[in-house]
């Protein structure tokens, strides 16, 4: 009998919601960043999106998914959620925000629901990856389903 894959918060949520994916897994001594993931798994920047957290000067957490390559806009990022600015979160405060580590965020299941901007780059793709909600997990869904599963918006959040 083959080994019974672990199902993460963000897989249950997807398949409660009927919402279809692909889990692709990898082996990760340490993380180091998306692209790194990307590479060892061959796929295309463009394709992979990373999730970012940051703080707005009204004390609430906006959450942005992004290409792996790419950087926040800070000023757009505020400017797509209505705040004054935003800034990123401290690493230690990951966790205790999202529920999930540093390297494995994703913009499903979190702790809290909190307002999610997808950059309008994945609406040219087909498929991306997100995290799958741990490392050594990565989930490849239609942009469109992300926005479903993380009741998110698509926005220009880049530079």
């Amino acid at each position: 009998m083959g080994k019974k894959e672990v199902k993460t918060n963000a897989m249950r949520i997807l398949d409660t919601m009927k919402i279809p994916y692909k889990h692709h897994e990898y082996e990760c001594k340490e993380f180091v960043d998306g692209v790194q993931i990307a590479d060892s798994l061959g796929l295309p920047h463009e394709k992979v999106f990373k999730t970012l957290v940051t703080v707005g000067a009204d004390h609430n957490y906006y959450v942005f998914v992004l290409p792996i390559a790419e950087e926040l806009d800070f000023k757009k990022c505020a400017k797509a959620v209505g705040v004054k600015n935003v800034e990123m979160i401290p690493v230690k405060d990951i966790n205790k925000v999202t529920g999930y580590i540093r390297g494995g965020t994703t913009s499903i299941g979190m702790k809290k629901s909190y307002v999610t901007k997808v950059a309008i780059q994945a609406k040219d793709q087909e498929t991306i990856y997100i995290s799958g909600g741990r490392i050594g997990s990565q989930l490849e869904l239609s942009p469109d389903d992300l926005l479903k599963a993380d009741n998110g918006e698509y926005a220009d959040i880049t530079k």
